[in-house]
């Protein structure tokens, strides 16, 4: 179906707002990276539980991070202080976006699904996995991408690898056809790797 909010969201304060040395509580390798490479004086914790148990710890920290539609699914979107633009923060494969499975010979279950179909959700989210897939990595990986798509059919991609403590960041983007979105990924998590250094963030 149609993606929902892409974005990262601070909970607790803006980004600008956040006093040095401050402690950001985030789960998240990706997060962490480009947060510590944005504000270098920023010190982190981990962040685990449902999003009822991360609110209710929000208040122990100077700020936590979420995704945006986590809290917009729940009807929580008034506890985000600032929804992190991809400008800002690149945010997770996939995020955002929802994914609906059925057996393979299932013709009336497939064909019932088609009417939630929306091709360029689920043209940005290939774009975005092909990069995820190129790399090797999964959630645990410091990289980030952000697929869009254009009226015409094409589609722009950014995606960024980074290394653990941020202070290395490699951002890139690039466009194709939609119909080969997953070949963008691929392509530009090769550039990241062959052309600007990323294989050495993952040794």
């Amino acid at each position: 179906p149609v993606r929902g909010e892409p974005r990262d969201a601070l909970v607790g304060s803006t980004l600008a707002d956040l006093p040095t040395g401050a402690l950001v509580a985030t789960g998240s390798v990706r997060r962490r990276a480009q947060l510590a490479w944005l504000r270098p004086d920023l010190t982190f914790t981990g962040l685990r539980g449902n999003i009822a148990t991360r609110l209710a710890k929000a208040g122990d920290y100077a700020a936590i991070v979420m995704a945006a539609a986590a809290l917009e699914r729940l009807g929580l979107a008034d506890r985000a202080t600032e929804v992190l633009d991809p400008d800002v923060m690149l945010p997770q494969v996939g995020q955002g976006a929802l994914a609906i499975e059925a057996r393979a010979g299932d013709a009336p279950v497939l064909n019932a699904l088609t009417a939630i179909e929306h091709g360029p959700s689920r043209v940005a989210v290939e774009a975005e996995r092909g990069f995820l897939a190129e790399l090797g990595g999964d959630c645990d990986l410091p990289a980030g991408a952000h697929a869009t798509v254009a009226p015409d059919g094409s589609v722009a991609l950014e995606g960024l690898l980074a290394s653990l403590d941020g202070h290395v960041v490699l951002r890139e983007s690039d466009t194709g056809p939609a119909a080969g979105a997953a070949a963008v990924g691929h392509a530009l998590a090769r550039r990241l790797l062959d052309d600007h250094g990323g294989a050495a963030l993952l040794t």
